[in-house]
């Protein structure tokens, strides 16, 4: 069943853009994408507490119901805390943070920055020192008495300018895996024969080369095929993360003169 563009950014407009997953989907984005096409009940997010049930229950037309206790409960928001004395740099809870929220760098000390974590609760259990901790910030206040509007729009822009970012440095080490698989491919055909068995040893390689070179080939074309259902280019993303990628994209180009 297909489902209404102008719908499912209606419902996202109401969704405290969290990212946490709770809903049973893997961000806001393709929850409210669900919702519009009925495949998901309009009382699934827990962060958006019972007052975000009636929210979306206006749009959709339908009645207010109780969260479903399956998806958790409606609660204060918390904010992740890491303890430094603890924390051995893995960097796992930084690949599983949806907004970018958490500073630190490989074997190095990590922090969380309070103003931006959405209370998501992904990055404890990567963690394998248990060392981070929810802690409750908003004295009882729950749902979206717990969280406003701006809070959410951001944690949106950071969640949109992360995703695009995790596709680029894919796309990056994709190319460069190509190259040095073309590369390790001349090298062999290079190789001086000496032997009928070195030969045979050649064609191996290569065939083990080539095979490889044409799985990366489907895959960057199964993904192309995937992207063209999607809105292209910056269309899907907001006005502030289109500025925060032309403004990287302008010092990368100033960057380049100066070395030139």
């Amino acid at each position: 069943m297909s489902h209404s563009p102008a719908l499912a950014d209606q419902l996202e407009d109401l969704l405290p853009q969290t990212q946490c997953t709770k809903c049973g989907y893997p961000a806001c984005r393709p929850y409210a994408e669900a919702l519009a096409s009925g495949d998901a009940l309009h009382n699934q997010c827990p962060p958006g507490g019972m007052e975000g049930v009636a929210r979306l229950a206006a749009v959709l037309g339908k009645p207010v119901i109780p969260l479903n206790p399956a998806n958790g409960i409606e609660r204060p928001r918390p904010v992740a805390v890491i303890d430094e004395s603890l924390c051995i740099g893995c960097t796992l809870c930084i690949q599983a943070c949806p907004v970018d929220a958490i500073v630190g760098a490989a074997k190095q000390m990590h922090t969380v920055v309070p103003e931006l974590c959405t209370g998501c609760d992904l990055c404890v259990a990567p963690c394998p020192v248990d060392c981070i901790a929810m802690v409750d910030v908003t004295l009882g206040r729950t749902g979206w008495d717990a969280w406003s509007q701006a809070e959410a729009d951001a944690a949106r822009e950071r969640h949109q300018f992360r995703t695009l970012r995790l596709r680029r440095e894919k796309e990056e080490n994709d190319a460069r895996l190509a190259a040095k698989a073309a590369a390790k491919l001349k090298a062999v055909e290079n190789e001086p024969i000496l032997t009928p068995e070195e030969k045979a040893a050649q064609e191996r390689k290569k065939a083990i080369i080539q095979a490889a070179m044409e799985r990366a080939r489907l895959q960057k074309e199964k993904m192309a095929m995937a992207s063209a259902s999607r809105p292209t280019g910056l269309d899907d993303v907001s006005a502030g993360v289109r500025k925060q990628i032309a403004d990287i994209n302008h010092k990368l180009e100033a960057q380049a003169k100066d070395e030139q």
